[in-house]
């Protein structure tokens, strides 16, 4: 049996159905709440999710996290607080979901003897590269409270291996991207504005670049870290080592949607200046080396699939394009 936590969420939901398709029994860890909704687990077949054991709590309360740990073989740990905007808001809630919901996870996972557990991380704790391509050994620089949160879960993770031998890795997608993206997100953010017939695409700083990864390529490589023993204790990189700019990523989508749309600046998008990450470019040798991953999909692949996607209108009316997500 594997529990995937943040099994409702965009990269956690294409986890579990990749899973299944490989023949795992799954444990689903969703967010409860009082209307009983499964986050995008819903949207996929109901043959699919009759085979899918759902499990609803909430990763701060400890008691639950252990009821959905017992008789678990492995973990894949995605459950999280990502909005960086929101963290500026409510830094607390980052520091409850996510390093206290990840000691909950680990301290679950020793005490039942879990064979495997994989803690996902984020390319933000880099913060801007100092060098690149951007390795596991690149140090950390908080700058956001999002990403000190994710540096603290990082580091209790690993203080349990080191501790207790607790067989641990920490995973780090840079910046996944397709289908069941949140709209907090740029690329979401881009194609809802466009399909809804906006022209003037608002956006805040358009010269960071990012290392976009298509999300089934990251899921492919969560599955294949999880088969290599090799990397319990590493830290590990998942990127496409390239970069793109929000600007030109931007003007890709409009060319490829509504070449008359033009980008107009919008402050309130704007992160503070300290705070911005303004290049993310990710080496995945360390991936490539212990494991058999390739990237599939092309950057105008994954968009177009992505763009498809979000043209279908059940899909599309469930984001709020004239509305800054943070």
């Amino acid at each position: 049996m594997i529990l995937v936590t943040g099994a409702d969420g965009f990269i956690g939901s294409h986890l579990v159905e990749r899973l299944m398709d490989e023949g795992h029994k799954v444990r689903a860890f969703v967010c409860y709440n009082s209307f009983n909704t499964w986050g995008w687990l819903d949207s996929i077949s109901k043959e699919k999710l009759n085979e899918i054991e759902i499990f609803s709590g909430d990763i701060r309360d400890a008691n639950g996290v252990r009821t959905a740990v017992k008789g678990v073989d492995s973990i894949y740990h995605l459950a999280a607080l990502i909005a960086i905007p929101y963290s500026y808001h409510s830094p607390d809630s980052y520091i409850d979901t996510n390093v206290k919901g990840t000691l909950n996870v680990l301290q679950a996972a020793r005490d039942y003897g879990v064979k495997r557990i994989l803690v996902t991380s984020t390319s933000e704790v880099y913060g801007t590269a100092q060098f690149v391509p951007i390795t596991e050994l690149h140090p950390k620089q908080p700058q956001s409270p999002y990403s000190a949160s994710k540096i603290g879960a990082d580091s209790i993770a690993e203080s349990f291996f080191r501790s207790f031998e607790t067989p641990v890795t920490i995973v780090r997608p840079f910046n996944t991207y397709g289908p069941r993206q949140s709209a907090r997100a740029v690329i979401p953010t881009i194609i809802t504005q466009l399909l809804n017939g906006i022209e003037q695409i608002k956006l805040g700083d358009t010269t960071p670049t990012r290392d976009l990864l298509f999300v089934k390529d990251t899921v492919s490589a969560f599955i294949e870290i999880a088969k290599c023993n090799q990397l319990v204790g590493h830290e590990v990189n998942i990127a496409t080592q390239s970069e793109i700019s929000v600007g030109n990523l931007a003007q890709t989508l409009i060319d490829a949607i509504n070449p008359k749309a033009q980008i107009v600046p919008d402050n309130q998008r704007l992160r503070p200046a300290k705070s911005e990450v303004f290049r993310l470019f990710g080496s995945n040798e360390k991936l490539k080396k212990y494991t058999p991953w390739q990237q599939k999909y092309s950057l105008k692949q994954g968009l177009s699939e992505t763009i498809e996607w979000f043209k279908n209108p059940q899909n599309l009316k469930q984001y709020k394009a004239d509305i800054y997500n943070v």
